[in-house]
């Protein structure tokens, strides 16, 4: 697993020459209703090992959760599931919203 912080982000994301990561977002349904990453797909945490069928092994995935605690938990299971390219966005969506995306709400 790698770290991506925030900025990092922005850019792979803003980069055409790269092809977009899978955005997992592993908080609560009422937490991505609140604030979330464009074109996020959510995944709460406790679904994960449901749904590793459905996730690429091979894909760039970045793991998002409120601040990167949950988010690490999934991307080290993700790891022990075979999944090679994993990242754990630093901060989560707070850091985004920070430094990012300020408009975003916060909670």
């Amino acid at each position: 697993m790698q770290q991506i912080g925030a900025r990092a982000l922005q850019q792979w994301l803003q980069d055409a020459d790269r092809a977009s990561p899978l955005l997992l977002d592993v908080r609560e349904p009422w937490e991505y209703e609140y604030c979330h990453i464009v074109n996020a797909r959510l995944v709460p945490m406790h679904s994960v090992p449901g749904k590793l069928d459905t996730l690429d092994q091979h894909a760039q995935i970045v793991v998002i959760c409120h601040h990167g605690m949950r988010s690490m938990q999934v991307a080290r299971f993700l790891e022990h599931a075979g999944f090679d390219r994993i990242y754990n966005l630093q901060g989560g969506v707070d850091s985004w919203a920070q430094l990012v995306d300020t408009s975003m709400p916060t909670y």
